[in-house]
């Protein structure tokens, strides 16, 4: 593992991430119909380097992207990831998607035994170390971080409470759901399996019904670009606060 160097201490880097890059921006109409949503411009800049800067400074070294749609122009406008620091890699889809875990399971190789996931639409504003280290302390072999919601950015799908999400449902919301996933997960690899779902909220609810699926309450809500909306509050944030 990587150490990251700094005045008075040292710090470990993250472990692997996964973006899945693979979406066709379908609702963002004529802004993704020839650009792959992670190449959308956001505040000036696509929006995938805008969260390649935001993973950089939390410690990630090691970024796999995974992409399906128009991926080679991302592979072209990002390379290898050394002007952010990192290490930038490629997994794609192949002719047919693959599907959210699918495209995890084809990633696997690179991205080693243990690592995070998040999306390629969200902007995510939490201490990526602190949930790593939540999920080393555990037992568990997956992590998702939720946001209390209570209905507020959409349909309310997790049921958390003492440090699990108890259940989870994209779909048809569980009894008594308050909470909703915000985007960052963490895994070991043995969840993958060859036979799994191919979609990852699929596995998610699996695990969840298995008592497998801790959580972490993140503090700030997230941005993203999957919508018109989503896209107009997040170029406007990204304008005001170029750090993050």
């Amino acid at each position: 593992m990587r150490w990251l160097r700094g005045a008075h201490t040292e710090l470990p880097s993250l472990a692997p991430i996964a973006i899945l890059a693979g979406g066709l921006g379908t609702r963002l109409g004529e802004r993704a119909r020839h650009t792959p949503k992670a190449l959308v411009p956001v505040a000036g800049e696509p929006f995938l380097v805008h969260q390649l800067r935001l993973l950089a400074r939390h410690g990630a070294h090691r970024v796999v992207l995974c992409v399906g749609f128009l991926g080679e122009l991302v592979e072209t406008a990002i390379g290898d990831g050394e002007r952010f620091g990192l290490d930038v890699r490629y997994s794609y889809d192949g002719d047919e998607p693959a599907g959210t875990a699918g495209a995890i399971r084809r990633a696997r190789r690179l991205l080693g035994p243990r690592f995070l996931v998040t999306y390629g639409d969200t902007y995510l504003r939490i201490d990526y170390r602190a949930v790593q280290a939540r999920f080393d302390a555990g037992s568990r072999p997956a992590l998702m971080t939720v946001l209390r919601n209570d209905g507020s950015w959409a349909q309310s799908n997790a049921v958390y409470e003492n440090g699990r999400v108890t259940a989870y449902d994209k779909r048809v919301k569980p009894e008594g759901a308050r909470w909703i996933d915000y985007g960052l997960l963490a895994f070991d690899q043995g969840v993958f399996a060859e036979d799994g779902p191919s979609d990852l909220s699929d596995t998610c609810r699996e695990l969840a019904a298995r008592g497998e699926l801790s959580g972490y309450v993140a503090g700030r809500r997230f941005y993203e670009i999957g919508t018109p909306r989503g896209l107009a509050e997040t170029d406007d944030f990204l304008r005001r606060h170029a750090d993050g």
